[in-house]
């Protein structure tokens, strides 16, 4: 070597350049990582999805009868008082008529004359034999009483004034009958859409059913309306509650009297609330990658003064947050730094410059930190996000 270093300078030192290249290549490097501490601080596992507020008590506004509601001046958002008069419904036009059933009302009109004619004619004949028949009686009575006829045939005679008597009045009730059929056909003739008759309809107040606040107008404009057809919704926006629909396995780990946040609000600082109902009935629904889903829902209310969230209203958009589990004192590491290891969870330690692989006891998680029982002190620093290639005992450097 030393031969070939004084005959060969350049190559004997290109050579060990060489040597030295291939060693620094080949040696070993530390991976690098990054690496977080355990820490003890507060820790809450929560279920969060989106909500949406709605009036506790709210009333619909219907038709009580068919008829013409008049145009809605109310419009949503306006006070009103229990009692007030929302609108009014008045009665349905009379069909217009058309020459076919002109002609026809005006025949109906002639026969109604025409019975009532007939009628007072029958009238006048039935009057006619109530005379005669009272005429016989009285003519009767005295020869009766003289023992000139028999007394049946004074019975028959009273009988037949008894029948005459009825039969007028029966006769003067056709007449009257008669009378209101042609009147009824006049009114057909008279009273047509296409005609004004100059007589105010009457008109059917519709009333609100408390105090609050129109929520809907579903008819606006004046038109025909049918018995039972919603009008109006009208509720108290002060009087709200919170509607979230949860998968159904999260609503198993919901119970009432839970506490719930709801956040992105509208307010800098998160509402506060309390589960009041959990409806024992799902529904699916599509999420927004097509998978169905069962949800259910469950109501809320707010818990926090009234003053904080009453700029709120009927359905706002919230985000809430059941607290199914929380401790202001809890030694965490981010969920991250875990791993699956013979049946368990491990993490890397960093130990010095070295990576230990440590297999520890967990216990709540939220989806980003996890409670640390056993394996891991405060202050220690493991390694988030390790790579397939950290392994136990490798050099690690903290990147």
């Amino acid at each position: 070597m030393l031969v070939l270093l004084r005959q060969h300078p350049a190559i004997a030192v290109t050579t060990a350049v060489i040597i030295a290249l291939l060693v620094w290549g080949f040696w070993p490097r530390p991976v690098m990582v990054e690496a977080v501490e355990a820490v003890r601080a507060p820790l809450a596992v929560t279920i969060e999805e989106e909500g949406r507020t709605r009036v506790i008590d709210r009333y619909v506004v219907s038709a009580p009868v068919d008829g013409i509601a008049c145009r809605v001046t109310l419009e949503v958002g306006d006070p009103v008082q229990q009692g007030q008069i929302l609108l009014g419904i008045t009665p349905l036009e009379s069909q217009v008529l058309d020459p076919r059933s002109r002609a026809q009302a005006r025949a109906r009109v002639s026969a109604a004359e025409a019975a009532l004619q007939a009628a007072t004619e029958q009238a006048s004949a039935a009057s006619a034999a109530e005379r005669f028949a009272a005429n016989e009686v009285a003519r009767l009575q005295p020869l009766a009483a003289q023992g000139m006829i028999s007394r049946e045939a004074l019975d028959r005679a009273e009988t037949g004034a008894k029948t005459s008597a009825a039969a007028k009045r029966s006769a003067d009730f056709s007449v009257e009958v008669a009378r209101y059929e042609l009147e009824a056909a006049r009114t057909t003739l008279e009273y047509s859409a296409a005609t004004a008759s100059g007589t105010p309809a009457e008109t059917v107040p519709v009333r609100a059913p408390i105090n609050g606040r129109i929520l809907k107008v579903q008819h606006e404009c004046e038109g025909a309306v049918r018995t039972g057809e919603p009008l109006l919704e009208v509720g108290d926006p002060r009087a709200l509650e919170v509607e979230v629909d949860v998968l159904s396995a999260d609503a198993v780990r919901i119970e009432a009297g839970m506490k719930v946040l709801f956040d992105r609000w509208g307010g800098d600082e998160p509402l506060q609330g309390i589960v009041r109902n959990i409806e024992p009935v799902g529904f699916t629904k599509i999420s927004a990658l097509g998978v169905e889903e069962q949800r259910v829902l469950v109501i809320s209310d707010f818990t926090s003064p009234a003053a904080q969230w009453q700029r709120l209203g009927d359905g706002y958009r919230v985000e809430a947050r059941f607290v199914i589990w929380q401790d202001e004192d809890v030694l965490q590491l981010p969920a991250s730094s875990l791993f699956r290891y013979q049946d368990g969870w491990a993490v890397f330690v960093i130990d010095g410059n070295h990576a230990r692989r440590r297999q520890i006891e967990i216990g709540q998680r939220n989806g980003l930190a996890a409670q640390v029982l056993a394996g891991v002190e405060a202050g220690e620093s493991v390694i988030i996000h390790p790579s397939d290639a950290v392994e136990d005992g490798r050099r690690v450097k903290i990147r």
